[in-house]
């Protein structure tokens, strides 16, 4: 129930990923035997809350969130920069993981930029996402993995789009619109960091996670969120001001954000006189 009220007052226009990832993390954590670790793979461009709700998910299992030692962030250009150094990514990533696992079940990893992972890194860690019940004498069925990507987005987008041009609510946009197209369309690019992966190919993958591109009642949803974190009273004429300032696409029809939520911040910040 609390996480059901954090993503209906935290993430906005995003129907699907909040209706998928409740159900999923509902059914996980409601069973007391889990065949496998939980895995998503949350896509959509810049903006739109992929890392937004992987936080939100991370402080309903851990409450610090991010801060906790059993939430681990990766971010592929941080951690990963180095294409020469692939089999030691490979075997430090695994000894993370299981060292981790074994201090905690419920750990949580989540891989961030996974569209410059480096292809073939994240299959060294398929043995901890496939059904057994233990791997080398830890289980890691208990664990979460969530996978963050713009790849896809574009996919996401024109989808998107079609629904808006053929006149049909996003609201009526269905996961089964979207996913076939959109584990296809991750595992033939090359700059998905899944290129090929056998975590597709195996089905090692709960759920793809598509984020639709933000029209500008959400953006402007985002601002009035800000505010109020701020302690401000909202102020219409800010948050209109606000939402003005983001660019949209496409060039004619101009409805979607093409950072999503992701400037308001420093956007907002213009405005503190106000």
């Amino acid at each position: 129930a609390a996480l059901k009220v954090q993503l209906d007052t935290k993430l906005f226009g995003q129907h699907l990923a909040k209706d998928v990832v409740l159900k999923a993390v509902m059914g996980f954590s409601n069973n007391p035997s889990p065949k496998k670790p939980l895995t998503l793979s949350l896509h959509g461009w810049a903006g739109t809350g992929k890392n937004f709700l992987s936080q939100i998910l991370a402080e309903h299992v851990h409450p610090i969130g991010l801060r906790s030692k059993f939430v681990h962030l990766f971010l592929a250009t941080l951690h990963f920069p180095h294409h020469d150094q692939l089999k030691l990514y490979q075997d430090q990533l695994q000894n993370w993981i299981r060292g981790n696992v074994s201090a905690c079940p419920h750990s949580v990893f989540i891989f961030d930029e996974m569209d410059k992972m480096h292809p073939g890194l994240i299959d060294a860690i398929k043995p901890f996402l496939d059904y057994y019940d233990q791997v080398d004498g830890v289980s890691y069925r208990k664990a979460i993995f969530i996978f963050l990507s713009n790849a896809g987005g574009d996919l996401i987008n024109k989808a998107a789009l079609d629904f808006w041009t053929s006149g049909k609510d996003r609201e009526e946009i269905q996961l089964k619109d979207l996913e076939p197209m959109l584990s296809v369309g991750v595992f033939n690019n090359k700059n998905s960091g899944l290129w090929h992966s056998s975590l597709i190919d195996r089905n090692l993958i709960d759920y793809f996670v598509p984020f639709l591109p933000l029209e500008h009642k959400h953006v402007k949803m985002c601002v009035r969120a800000e505010m109020t974190a701020r302690g401000y009273v909202v102020d219409e004429e800010v948050v209109a001001a606000v939402a003005d300032e983001m660019t949209f696409f496409p060039k004619e029809q101009k409805i979607y954000s093409d950072k999503g939520c992701k400037t308001v911040q420093a956007k907002l910040d213009i405005y503190e006189d106000i």
